[in-house]
């Protein structure tokens, strides 16, 4: 994969994103009562105001510029408030998104800069969606996904660059990046800083299934509950399954303990409602997926 990504980086290395991620650099903010928002991102703070906590906050100086954003999971009332912003809307009851910005470019990844500590079990992560509008479902079609959990810690600034996995060789019309400090069990102060965010490369248009994977592939499909996932491991890597609903929300998940060559594993998916969803592999860097219909 990394030698695929950077030959599509030599030979489209001229060509200019047009539609990058909205204040992807956090250097502009907006003060609304007794807080600061970063300009187009949706974050938990108009919520948790009531007990003047805050998950979201500016950092400074920034890498590069003047501000960052600093992302802090908080003890909220009786619970703990996730760190999470949104490049776009979000529902305030499930911390989902809700829609994102306008993207008409197929880019190679999401890179950006990052530090980051997880106090809890669970990984904060990070996701961008690409979407295009099908007129004749009415539904959004999910172009391309980039995801990445956390890995440890870092405690200074690093770069990082997480590729996108092409589902399909169509244009997109709309991204969603998802920023989290927390996994599902959200623990006070587990914090993720990011900045610098950005879309780099171009992929063209009718390419699909960038991967180190091969042979990956999952069965029965329509599944009414079991489903097994058989791949074949070039790297003898550990790797993670994800299952993710066509809006890139992780659903199901699982550390694999896998081997050089031809894996195979069943997975009991019983407790997912009907619907199309996403399998992915993920090493770390290589992101393979599949989609199944899970079916009543």
């Amino acid at each position: 994969m990394k030698k695929i990504i950077a030959i599509l980086s030599c030979f489209f290395c001229t060509q200019a994103l047009y539609a990058q991620i909205p204040n992807g650099g956090f250097e502009t903010w907006d003060t609304v009562g007794t807080y600061t928002v970063p300009q187009s991102w949706a974050n938990l703070n108009p919520l948790t105001d009531t007990l003047s906590v805050y998950t979201c906050q500016m950092g400074s100086p920034g890498n590069p510029g003047a501000s960052f954003l600093k992302l802090t999971s908080r003890t909220f009332d009786t619970t703990v408030a996730p760190g999470i912003a949104v490049c776009g809307t979000m529902d305030m009851t499930t911390f989902q998104p809700v829609s994102g910005f306008a993207c008409s470019q197929r880019p190679v990844s999401l890179t950006g800069t990052w530090q980051h500590m997880i106090f809890g079990t669970t990984e904060g992560y990070v996701y961008a969606l690409l979407t295009r509008w099908n007129s004749g479902t009415s539904l959004r079609d999910t172009v391309a996904l980039a995801h990445q959990t956390f890995a440890g810690m870092v405690m200074s600034w690093t770069n990082f660059t997480i590729p996108f996995t092409y589902y399909s060789g169509a244009v997109p019309d709309s991204a969603i990046v998802y920023l989290s400090a927390s996994g599902s069990v959200p623990k006070n102060n587990d914090y993720l800083w990011v900045d610098n965010l950005a879309f780099t490369g171009t992929v063209p248009t009718g390419i699909t299934g960038i991967s180190n994977y091969c042979d990956f592939s999952v069965y029965p499909n329509p599944s009414k509950g079991v489903t097994t996932v058989r791949f074949d491991n070039k790297t003898g890597k550990d790797a993670e399954i994800h299952v993710s609903d066509l809006m890139g929300r992780k659903v199901w998940s699982r550390n694999v303990n896998s081997h050089n060559g031809i894996n195979s594993m069943d997975l009991d998916l019983s407790g997912l409602t009907s619907g199309i969803y996403c399998i992915s592999l993920f090493d770390g860097y290589t992101l393979e997926t599949q989609k199944i219909t899970i079916a009543e």
